[in-house]
C-alpha cells in the first residue's frame, strides 16, 4: 500500500511563494517531481497563482516539458483578484519538472504543495 506525504514545492524556500522572474521558457522551476516511477510512486501538485501587478498578465505552465501544447497549460490572471487554482491535482514522475514564465517578470507568484504517493 502506498503512503501519501504532504511536501513543499521544491522550488519553494520553507513554504514561501515562488516570484516568476521568467518571461520565456524554459520558465522559473517551481517544482520537480521525485525520481520514482510505477504506478503508486508520483507527485500530485496542487499550484495556485497570483498576480500582483496593475494589469492582467499570462501564466504559461511547463508541466514536465515545454513543448506547446503538449506540456504548456496558458491562462490570464486578472490583476490583484486573488488566487487562481493552475494545476488541480495533476501528477508526475521521474524527475519530470514544472516550470511557469510570466508575460512580465516578477509579478506573478506560485505556491502549493505537493502530496507525494510511495510504495
Amino acid at each position: 500500500m502506498a503512503t501519501i506525504t504532504k511536501v513543499e514545492l521544491s522550488g519553494s524556500t520553507d513554504g514561501r511563494p515562488i516570484k516568476v522572474v521568467a518571461t520565456e521558457t524554459a520558465g522559473t522551476t517551481i517544482h520537480t517531481a521525485a525520481a520514482t516511477t510505477g504506478v503508486d510512486n508520483y507527485d500530485e501538485i496542487w499550484l495556485w497563482a497570483f498576480n500582483s501587478d496593475t494589469e492582467d498578465r499570462t501564466l504559461t505552465i511547463e508541466f514536465g516539458g515545454t513543448t506547446a501544447p503538449d506540456d504548456t497549460i496558458k491562462l490570464t490572471l486578472a490583476f490583484q483578484a486573488g488566487l487562481y487554482l493552475v494545476i488541480p491535482g495533476l501528477i508526475l514522475q521521474n524527475e519530470l519538472i514544472v516550470k511557469a514564465f510570466a508575460s512580465a517578470a516578477n509579478v506573478v507568484t506560485v505556491v502549493g504543495y505537493v502530496n507525494r504517493s510511495a510504495a
